[in-house]
Formats: C-alpha cells, structure tokens, sequence
C-alpha cells in the first residue's frame, strides 16, 4: 500500500496538467537531456532550482547541498560537474546561495549541530578569511547576508580550479561559471560577479 498518498494524489495531477499543457512531453522528456545549465545550489526546501528560473524538467541539470559547497574532496559534487561538462556538454554553471542560509548563519555562530559540523567547517574557513569584512558589520543579519554572499563567491573559485574544469578550459570548451545568490524575501536573484570562463580565470 502507498504510503504518504496525497504526494502520490499531487503527481497523478502534476502529470495529467503536463500532459495536457504540452502534449507528448513525457516522451520527448525520457529520450534524452540535453540542458545547458548546471545549478548548484543550496538543499533548503524554499529554493526550488527550476521554479524560481521559470525552466521546465530536462532545462536544467541539479546538484544540492548544504550550504552550496564546491570542496574538492566531495566526488558527489565533482562527478554531477563532469557529467554535467563532459557528457551533457553544458555550457554554462551556476553557483547559487541564499539570503538566510541556516547552513551560514550556523557556521558564522559556530554553532554546534552534530555531524554537519564537519561540512559547515569550509564555511567557517571562508568567514575566517573574510573576518574583518565580515564582523564589520552592526548587526548579526547583515554579517550573515554577507557571509552568504562571500561564501558563493569563495565556492566558484574553488570550481574554476578543478580538473574538471581546467581540463574543459584547456580544450577550448564554452563554459561558464556563474554566482548567484537568491532572495528569499522577493523571490529575486542577483548575480555577485561577472562570470568566469576561459578569458576570464580567477587569479
């Protein structure tokens, strides 16, 4: 027997409504993908990667963690980024934090959760290279808002010098990379920097 049926009951009618919108999309959907984007982003449940960029299933290729880490020990992470270059052939990757991250505002606090301590440490070590910036700022919210920012823009150097990239860089490869960072309270993104590709590394 089904267990949680309203979800099953909310898929029936997803499925139907796609059917009707745009007839043969689940057959033209399991053929193949072929996005041109890769989103990295954070896991919290109020950033749904492709609503919020209006693009449909098969649009948009998905990683999600917490706190929106790229770490070069993290094969998860890296194995979603080299399907997503090397055989999807995706032209352009976008880090993407939040406003509000409870993943930064813990590691900013050093709070203590449990074994996530351990992921939220490379957090931690880009507040400590940013300190002064950081704690320059009046009030708890703001030095978290910009720890949020700070930290996307830390994880797309740490992208930009993977093999992954390098390697699709050497060869000439159309590729971007992209921070972002979404606000909760607007529903709106902003982007933090001018992206980054082969004419325009990181130093």
């Amino acid at each position: 027997m089904d267990s949680l049926p309203h979800l099953f009951s909310s898929n029936r009618q997803w499925a139907t409504d796609m059917e009707v919108r745009q007839p043969g999309f689940f057959k033209k959907l399991s053929s193949q993908q072929s996005p041109e984007y890769l989103w990295i982003g954070c896991s919290d449940s109020r950033v749904p990667a492709n609503e919020i960029v209006d693009l449909m299933p098969g649009e948009l290729f998905v990683h999600r963690n917490v706190a929106n880490l790229v770490v070069h020990t993290d094969l998860n992470c890296l194995s979603v980024v080299q399907y997503a270059v090397d055989v999807l052939k995706a032209k352009h990757i976008i880090i993407c934090g939040h406003y509000g991250c409870g993943g930064v505002q813990a590691a900013l606090s050093g709070a203590k959760l449990g074994l996530i301590d351990n992921w939220l440490q490379h957090v931690q070590d880009v507040y400590e290279k940013h300190r002064e910036e950081v704690d320059a700022f009046e009030t708890e919210s703001d030095r978290v808002r910009r720890l949020c920012e700070l930290n996307v823009q830390e994880q797309v150097r740490n992208l930009a010098r993977t093999s992954v990239i390098q390697s699709a860089w050497t060869r000439g490869q159309d590729l971007s990379i992209h921070a972002w960072i979404y606000g909760l309270k607007d529903g709106l993104l902003t982007a933090l920097q001018d992206s980054i590709n082969l004419a325009n590394t990181p130093a």
